[in-house]
């Protein structure tokens, strides 16, 4: 009897195991790359703004969701000032989620106002790019 019960339970994990990939790849045509900036090179930025455009460009820009999330020292790149200002529109234009972190902006005293108008906020970088990873997305940090 016990025997029976463990080659039913070794079945069905096995089906399930099998079963695993197909449920996670519900659309496997969809990518979904999150972008890291967290240093204050513009070298960087223009990097990070690059492989965006290059992501879109390769896969399609509707079959590929991007995000781009911006914390600590990176955090120049958003600002209304910022030299890539009209950069963060083109991104923005594309498609591309563009994300700030308020924690970030609470430790360097900026608000609102300081930021690019048309960005998102998430309340932790880091904690974006984690979840992002754990549903699967790629994560790049150029």
């Amino acid at each position: 009897m016990i025997r029976r019960s463990f080659v039913q339970f070794m079945l069905a994990a096995v089906v399930c195991v099998a079963g695993a990939p197909a449920a996670l790849a519900a659309d496997p045509a969809r990518h979904g790359v999150v972008v890291q900036v967290s240093d204050g090179d513009s070298k960087t930025w223009n990097q990070a703004l690059n492989v965006i455009r290059n992501i879109q460009a390769e896969y399609g820009k509707d079959k590929v969701d991007v995000e781009l999330v911006v914390f600590g020292n990176g955090s120049g790149l958003l600002k209304f000032d910022s030299p890539l200002a009209n950069r963060i529109d083109d991104t923005l234009a594309s498609g591309a989620k563009v994300s700030m972190c308020e924690n970030t902006m609470k430790g360097q005293k900026l608000s609102a106002a300081d930021m690019h108008p048309k960005i998102g906020y998430v309340k932790a970088g880091v904690i974006e790019i984690i979840e992002r990873n754990k549903q699967g997305w790629t994560v790049v940090r150029p």
